[in-house]
């Protein structure tokens, strides 16, 4: 991205971008958000304008100073004194960094034209995909996304730990015209031959089928094993013998392992912590040897914590995020593992169905066989969360009793802090998330409520 105005050699002034019809109530939370998201090469001047009972932000991007910097949770550093009344001139420590960061900037603006533009393509001209499971959380709402946009899907699961209501809401959510797009295939990844009629005439393929969940893992490695590795081979070798377009497929933040450094960068794994982060790691290393050795086109998204309608709350391998919600619906205790400093980079489901949609569809070949991650790059610890989710809960449900968590034991195998940086996703897929944690989790109350309590 060229910015206008802007003289490398000189430094100073980038040029500006300007956001229009942010609401005058909006214009602090905006603000806030907008220097979060800015890459750390630069910092901003924010100039509120009015305009029509509207309040556009006008960015004025200025470099970055080299001297010593404060650093904030995420590990940017931010200039002294480069606040967004400061508006002082600063220079550059990285011309390459800088180069980076305008194609973010760049990428940013054009994410969500990127997509609608993809939207429009499968409109016109749709694709047969197969979503391996199909019923559980991730594979149920890419079916109706997928299916709402006109397009075939054939869907795998075994039910073990999908389920059955999950289709029968898509179903309620699309037309019936829609649902007559959609061809249940009930067997298991790990038998190769239901692999081969499932990938028979796809386009793409979404490979969300695993079995989840660290402690489970632990528990019983051989099933993790058998379903997360032998399962994946099959699906890749069903795919190169069918001839699919691109086989995206579902990795995992666990892969980091005991790496402490943050933010985690796709170039740099730990050692697995658990027998789950194993069969993802042992996924990322086939499907590299299937694009080497066989050609076949592989995309593998690791997801960071990812939340949202449809996650089942229940059971002991539940996710955080529905278990707390749930507990508090139902006026129960919740339960931390730790000090509750754990963190995490929690991301929307809405967020992981644009990055599976423009990974299946992206036209750029520096694009193609490359592992990205798939989360918003903020952290949240354990009990930043749970404040959170216990103010949104009591907004809805005033008359609930306002409890305190109750601490217990670190769990065997769980990493103590994450965060992705989602630059290569950015730059390479156009991928921006579309809900950060506070409204993904108003989104989430929502369908909680209405279906758990």
């Amino acid at each position: 991205m060229q910015l206008p105005g802007y003289d490398k050699a000189k430094g100073g002034d980038l040029g500006t971008i300007r956001i229009e019809n942010v609401s005058a109530h909006n214009v602090r939370p905006e603000k806030a958000l907008l220097r979060r998201r800015l890459s750390h090469a630069v910092c901003a001047q924010i100039k509120p304008v009015w305009c029509s009972g509207t309040r556009p932000l006008v960015l004025q991007l200025r470099e970055r100073c080299a001297e010593k910097q404060p650093q904030n949770r995420c590990g940017m550093r931010w200039a002294t004194g480069c606040s967004a009344t400061a508006g002082r001139v600063c220079r550059s420590n990285s011309s390459d960094a800088l180069d980076r960061h305008r194609k973010i900037l760049r990428a940013r603006q054009l994410q969500m034209s990127n997509y609608e533009k993809v939207k429009a393509q499968l409109q016109s001209a749709p694709k047969t995909w197969l979503i391996t499971g199909v019923a559980g959380f991730i594979g149920s709402n890419l079916l109706e996304a997928l299916l709402g946009l006109g397009q075939r899907v054939i869907g795998l699961d075994n039910f073990s730990t999908g389920k059955r209501q999950n289709l029968d809401q898509v179903k309620a959510r699309v037309t019936p015209e829609q649902w007559a797009n959609f061809r249940l295939i009930e067997a298991d990844i790990c038998d190769l031959a239901a692999c081969n009629e499932a990938c028979r005439n796809v386009d793409y393929v979404l490979h969300e089928a695993a079995l989840g969940s660290v402690p489970r893992s632990i528990e019983d490695p051989l099933a993790t094993h058998r379903s997360n590795v032998t399962g994946f081979i099959n699906m890749l070798e069903a795919a190169r013998q069918a001839g699919v377009s691109r086989f995206i497929y579902a990795s995992s933040s666990a892969v980091y392992g005991d790496d402490p450094g943050l933010p985690k960068r796709e170039d740099k794994v730990g050692r697995p912590l658990s027998p789950y982060a194993a069969t993802k790691v042992v996924n990322e290393i086939y499907a590299g040897v299937y694009a080497r050795v066989f050609g076949l086109h592989t995309i593998g998204l690791r997801y960071f914590n990812v939340f949202g309608p449809r996650q089942d709350p229940a059971g002991p391998y539940a996710a955080v995020i529905p278990r707390w919600i749930a507990a508090m619906l139902r006026d129960e205790p919740v339960h931390i593992y730790g000090d509750g400093e754990t963190s995490r980079d929690f991301c929307h489901i809405e967020n992981i169905v644009h990055a599976n949609l423009l990974a299946a569809t992206t036209t750029n070949p520096e694009a193609l066989n490359q592992i990205y991650n798939i989360a918003v790059g903020e952290r949240t610890t354990l009990n930043e969360l749970f404040q959170i989710i216990s103010r949104l809960v009591h907004r809805r449900c005033p008359g609930l009793t306002e409890r305190r968590p109750v601490y217990r034991d670190f769990r065997t195998g769980d990493v103590r802090h994450s965060l992705a940086d989602i630059s290569k996703a950015q730059l390479l897929l156009g991928y921006e998330p579309v809900y950060r944690l506070e409204r993904g989790l108003e989104l989430a109350l929502d369908w909680y409520a209405q279906n758990i309590v």
